[in-house]
């Protein structure tokens, strides 16, 4: 194993046309890119514990600002010594700004040049988010990673909308760094286990116009050098070929010595087109949530365990997978779990899927450093879009 980098450090380990492999080093642990992040939103990755997803090879996690801010509220995170210690994870902890609730919950909230004004989906009060305010929510959860807050538009918004969202997101993070800034000076760059402010990411926008894109990403990196950026606003309903058109336009625009964390993808196909494309970090609830929906991610497609075929099919749901699902149990009984609503089914697919999409990246990793990533994943899809399972 290789030596643990200084916080903030990214090692470019290898190349394979835009393809990266890397290591980033953060306050709790250095991880290793292509990453894909298990999403933790409510400091917990539904169904799932941290042993099991340490033992499936996560290396970090994501939880969000704005739902632990409601619940169970941060001082009561912070009186357990961070959100680390709170749900019981030692490893890395990325946490998103509350900007993606800017875009899906927007029929609650109002949104000014100052910030958002949310209506708590769960009593109806009414909580404020400005830049400061959530870096400052996210360093007191002592996350390794800190969003800065951020506008997301719709993914098909119109031109001036996505202007608008641009420069709004633009001078939000120059609030954001200022703030952030002053923590760090106040309170170290590390030490001890409580609440830490950790590295900022910034977020760009654009929408699905390429040209937006690039000018968002040259005038956040004008900023200063950052340890990470994130590609926001993509998959949020926009076609998948824009998606992937936006990021081959920004591959040359983006500075190759800093990590790139795309927000919000994580269907295994969606994963391995922007690796090939250059991004880093990935997160999505998509693992879990078809998990519990009775949908797996196999390496011959996805499929639904519950269709008649697996009734007596006493196979591992995916031959080529070590997890423990596909070591120990079969079809036939993932289908009768489902069929019965025992809530086994939905942990023991949900474990399947984020250990797959874990597994992905890792293998992608390996093929990049081998400079074999073309061959290696036109195979891969070709297999997976086969859907032969």
């Amino acid at each position: 194993m290789s030596e643990p980098l200084p916080e903030g450090e990214f090692d470019l380990e290898g190349t394979d046309g835009p393809a990266r492999a890397g290591r980033l080093g953060l306050r709790h642990g250095t991880i290793r890119t292509p990453a894909f992040m298990p999403v933790g939103t409510k400091a917990t990755v539904k169904a799932l514990t941290p042993g099991e997803l340490e033992e499936s090879g996560a290396e970090i996690v994501l939880s969000n600002a704005y739902h632990l801010l409601l619940r169970p509220g941060v001082e009561v995170i912070e009186e357990a010594g961070g959100l680390h210690r709170f749900m019981n994870w030692d490893r890395p902890i990325l946490t998103d700004s509350g900007g993606f609730q800017v875009f899906s919950l927007a029929e609650i909230n109002e949104i000014d040049d100052d910030g958002v004004t949310f209506q708590s989906h769960i009593d109806g009060s009414y909580h404020r988010m400005t830049p400061e305010r959530s870096v400052e929510i996210q360093a007191a959860l002592g996350s390794d990673v800190i969003m800065a807050l951020d506008e997301c538009p719709p993914g098909e918004a119109g031109r001036e909308r996505a202007r608008e969202a641009l420069e709004r997101t633009l001078a939000w993070l120059e609030r954001s760094r200022r703030r952030h800034r002053e923590l760090r000076s106040g309170a170290g760059a590390g030490g001890g286990d409580g609440p830490h402010p950790g590295l900022l990411f910034p977020i760009f926008q654009g929408a699905s116009y390429p040209d937006l894109r690039v000018e968002s990403i040259e005038r956040t990196m004008e900023m200063g050098d950052w340890p990470g950026i994130g590609i926001g606003g993509l998959s949020v309903g926009e076609p998948k070929e824009v998606t992937m058109n936006v990021l081959d336009r920004c591959e040359d625009a983006l500075p190759a010595g800093t990590p790139r964390y795309l927000m919000g993808v994580g269907y295994p196909d969606d994963v391995l087109e922007a690796v090939r494309r250059g991004v880093d970090m990935f997160d999505c609830v998509a693992p879990t949530r078809n998990g519990r929906n009775g949908t797996a991610f196999t390496s011959r497609g996805r499929v639904n365990v519950e269709v008649a075929r697996f009734r007596d099919d006493t196979r591992p749901l995916d031959p080529d997978c070590g997890c423990p699902c596909c070591r120990r149990y079969s079809r036939a009984y993932l289908r009768h779990l489902f069929n019965v609503e025992e809530i086994l089914g939905m942990r023991l697919l949900s474990l399947h899927n984020v250990h797959f999409l874990l597994d992905l990246t890792r293998a992608a990793r390996r093929a990049i450093l081998r400079g074999e990533l073309e061959r290696w994943s036109a195979a891969w899809l070709e297999r997976y879009r086969a859907r032969d399972i």
